[in-house]
């Protein structure tokens, strides 16, 4: 009863936040330099076309009158249309968003795979070579910019060893794309079995995971560092060290998942900042992704995709701390959520 009354309780916050958000988001847009509707029509449209289109969009009409209507479009599930693609924004979503998502996804697995058992060994040989090693790649993830480590992964991987396809997208043009069921490729080239959309996917998907894996990946191998360093000097551990409980149930099982619970706040945070901002990367590598929709609508001044984009990132960053709140009480069984 009383996890049900704090999962309503979350929820309920939902409303005012995203009522505050679609507020400020129609807000910035509006007060933005720029007609949408001489974007729409073009640079050689008359100002009789350009007003006509004004009237279609209801740019015309008072402010309060065009927020009341963005927001009961929203409820609708109408997003509005692209003045540059020329179709529905929740339809340009529905082709965007599982690019980014499988870009993200596959970025956290490079990062944890690498991270954590980085973090780990760095807090258990602690000073070591092995630890001034660790530090140094994590300050290095953490200086290098994105855009850098993409190109010079493409000039190494693409250019001199010829080991990862050219930066042009998800997949390669003479491989048609799997069935759509998800909209990620990978996993819907396993689920219909098609081997080579998924040996095309994954020969795609290598550079730009690996690019933003290592930006990721150092703030996660220090925060493991220094929790696991914290954990080991526990009364707890030293007192199953002394017990001579097995190295590898003490290291993995014990101090690990007690340094689970910051990690699984990181891992919320990195993958909120993925959806949102990587948008960088999606440009070297000509990703397909979300985050290049965003920042060309923004340049056009194209009022629907702005607006739903921050809509988006909030509603995602929303239930992404819910779900981590959830797995606190799977990590550590002492954190009851009432």
């Amino acid at each position: 009863m009383g996890f049900g009354r704090y999962l309503l309780h979350r929820l309920l916050l939902v409303v005012p936040t995203l009522v505050g958000v679609t507020l400020i988001s129609f807000v910035l847009v509006y007060l933005l330099p720029g007609n949408p509707a001489l974007v729409k029509a073009g640079a050689l449209a008359t100002p009789e076309v350009v007003q006509d289109i004004e009237r279609q969009m209801g740019l015309h009409r008072p402010v309060h009158v065009q927020y009341w209507r963005y927001v009961t479009g929203l409820l609708r599930g109408d997003l509005g249309e692209s003045s540059s693609t020329g179709r529905p924004v929740l339809e340009d979503f529905r082709q965007r968003v599982p690019a980014t998502l499988e870009l993200t996804l596959a970025s956290l697995v490079v990062a944890a795979l690498v991270g954590i058992p980085l973090g780990v060994l760095s807090a258990v040989h602690r000073d070591t070579l092995l630890d001034h090693g660790s530090r140094l790649l994590g300050v290095g993830g953490v200086a290098m910019p994105s855009f850098w480590t993409g190109l010079l992964l493409i000039y190494v991987g693409f250019y001199l060893l010829d080991l990862a396809p050219a930066p042009l997208g998800r997949i390669a043009a003479d491989v048609p794309p799997p069935t759509r069921i998800s909209g990620l490729y990978v996993v819907d080239a396993v689920v219909t079995g098609n081997l080579s959309a998924l040996g095309s996917a994954l020969h795609h998907l290598m550079l730009p995971a690996l690019t933003l894996g290592f930006a990721v990946m150092a703030p996660l191998t220090r925060m493991v560092r220094a929790t696991m360093l914290e954990i080991l000097e526990s009364d707890y551990v030293k007192a199953a060290w002394a017990a001579g409980l097995p190295r590898r149930r003490v290291v993995y099982g014990d101090a690990l998942r007690n340094a689970l619970i910051p990690v699984i706040t990181l891992f919320g945070v990195i993958f909120g900042f993925l959806m949102a901002g990587n948008v960088v990367v999606e440009l070297v590598f000509a990703w397909p992704g979300l985050g290049h929709y965003a920042v060309t609508s923004l340049v056009t001044k194209d009022p629907g995709p702005i607006q739903s984009f921050v809509v988006f990132v909030a509603v995602m960053y929303v239930f992404v701390n819910l779900v981590v709140d959830l797995l606190y009480g799977l990590a550590d069984p002492r954190i009851r959520l009432r």
